[in-house]
Parts: C-alpha cells; structure tokens; sequence
C-alpha cells in the first residue's frame, strides 16, 4: 500500500482511480464492507482503490481541548495496517486544516477529486457532508458526477441487532466493556499498540513492575483496569502470548495529569523489553479507574486486581 499526502504524488503514476473518503477510525466491519466495495469497483474499472483518509479528525481540529473530541479507535499508525491488511492500494493522507475547512464544496470536488485524482467512481454515504459550512452532500455530488463523468455510489451499511455498526457504537460497547460484542464488531479482538517506554518505576517499588506502553492519543476509549493478552512484535515472541493485568487512564493516586497511560503488569514474567513494539489486546474489564488515598492503598489494590486478573484467564481463557 502507497501512502501520498498531495494528488500530484498520485498522478505522478496513475490518472484515474476509484475512491472513498473518510476518518476509518477503528476500520471496523462498516468499515470493511464499504473497503469491499471500493476493491470491487476498482477491479470492474481496471483502476487503483484508493481511500481519503481524514487527518486529524475534523472533532480533533475544532475542539477547544483534547478531551473534547471523541476518543481514536486507533492511532494513524495502526489505521494504516489495518487498511493495508483489507487489500487498499493507496492511501490519500487529507489534511484537515483551516485551508481545507476554508474550501468550497465546489472547489473539494473539482480540485481534489476531479482534478486531483482523477475520479471515476466515489462510493460514499449519503449522509456525507464536506466544504466550507458542510454545502456539499450527496445530491451535489450526484450533479457533479453527471456533469463530470464520475459515478457515485452509496455505502452499503452494516446493521448489528437493528443498530448500524459505527465507531460511536463501538466506542459505546468499549465503555460497557463488551468485549465479545466489539470483537464481533471489529472482526479481531481490540487491541492498542505501542512501543515500551522508561516510566517513573513507581509499579516495580510497589511490588508489581509494569510495561508503560507510549501512547500519542488525544482522549482514550478505555478508562480503568482490564485482563489483556500481549504479545511482542518480534521475531523471537511473536508467536507468544503474555497474560497481563493492564491500567489505562490517568494515574489519578499518583498525577491527577492530562496525560494518558497504559501500563501492563505482565504475569510471571521479567524480561526487558524496553524500546520493543508491543500489542496489548484487552479481554475482560476488572474494574474503573479510581484514586486512593495513599500509595499503601493502591498497592493493595493493585495485589487484588492481578489476583481478579489470574482467576479471569484460569477461568475463562485457559491455556
């Protein structure tokens, strides 16, 4: 998969394409049927599938604060592997900045798509909005289209029991800690990945050392204490799977910060593993994130929440 951040990156190569435009948080099975249809359609034109992908978010640019916008299924990173895995073959890294919030609906279609890309098939949904104000919607690009000579098709969506699958109502099922239902959602398990940073050591002097995982996110979907499974992206673990008692919040007993961590506390083992990537893919909530009133406290509770967490996977996830 070839990702390009300007249309003249695409056209260098190719002169017409087939598209679809959006944020993909989480690239969830909504997600994947409308990925389904762009490879399709793409192979019926004989041309390249290639994605919009808006970044950041729209909700992320115009929020006054990071907590204000809803929270990322997965970082970039993660967005691209994913799409890559469902056979994309380029992917348009669209900047949402002040420029682009600036232009015209007319402009967005004709600059980008037209002229850009060389459009000849967009399937979209027909509740998309774009340009200045959002003016442009479906029935304009229907007129463009005919104008112009691309064709339009609307997204088929994905109904769980009556709801239309979305990253909304993945978020909603998160928060619930439903993990069956997302990873029927998702179509895989959910997971956050990132690469093992030096922490403060605060989990080793209390007795329980961790694994504090990088995370570049603006707001989190999860909140709280949670069973995972982890597995190191390397060659000599990557078929190995660690079970672990994960905390991913704030740390509201030690900083009360702004600052998002995920921290695991890997069972039974007490290798180094700093600087490796790793995946942590959670599979059962244990409790929500709370502050203590000491550091004795937390401790105590943290000895409870690894116990919760063996008898989870000698339970329910047996080796």
């Amino acid at each position: 998969m070839i990702v390009i951040e300007d249309t003249d990156s695409f056209r260098r190569h190719h002169s017409h394409c087939v598209a679809t435009i959006g944020k993909f948080d989480g690239v969830h099975t909504g997600h994947q049927l409308i990925l389904q249809q762009l490879r399709a359609k793409a192979a019926e034109f004989g041309v390249p599938s290639l994605v919009i992908l808006i970044e950041p978010h729209p909700e992320e640019f115009f929020a006054a604060t990071p907590r204000d916008c809803p929270a990322r299924l997965c970082e970039l990173g993660e967005k691209l592997q994913l799409l890559e895995e469902q056979g994309i073959e380029f992917v348009y890294k669209l900047r949402f900045d002040a420029a682009l919030a600036r232009l015209s609906a007319e402009d967005y279609i004709e600059t980008i798509l037209v002229n850009g890309l060389g459009l000849q098939c967009l399937i979209i949904g027909s509740d998309f909005r774009f340009g200045h104000q959002r003016r442009g919607d479906f029935a304009m690009l229907q007129r463009y289209g005919d104008q112009l000579g691309f064709e339009l098709v609307e997204t088929a969506s994905c109904v769980h029991n009556g709801v239309r699958i979305s990253s909304t109502y993945v978020r909603e099922q998160l928060a619930r800690g439903d993990f069956e239902l997302v990873e029927l959602l998702l179509n895989r398990p959910y997971s956050i990945s990132g690469t093992v940073v030096q922490g403060q050591q605060l989990g080793r002097d209390l007795g329980f050392p961790t694994c504090n995982v990088r995370l570049d996110r603006k707001t989190l979907p999860l909140h709280g204490v949670y069973a995972c499974d982890v597995r190191v992206d390397n060659e000599e673990m990557a078929e190995r799977f660690l079970k672990g008692a994960a905390n991913i919040g704030y740390r509201p007993t030690v900083t009360d910060s702004s600052k998002a961590v995920l921290e695991v506390h890997l069972l039974d083992f007490d290798s180094d593993i700093y600087g490796e990537k790793i995946t942590v893919i959670f599979r059962h909530k244990i409790r929500d994130e709370q502050k203590f009133a000491s550091l004795e406290e937390l401790q105590a509770r943290i000895a409870i929440d690894v116990q919760t967490t063996r008898e989870f996977f000698e339970k329910e996830m047996p080796l």
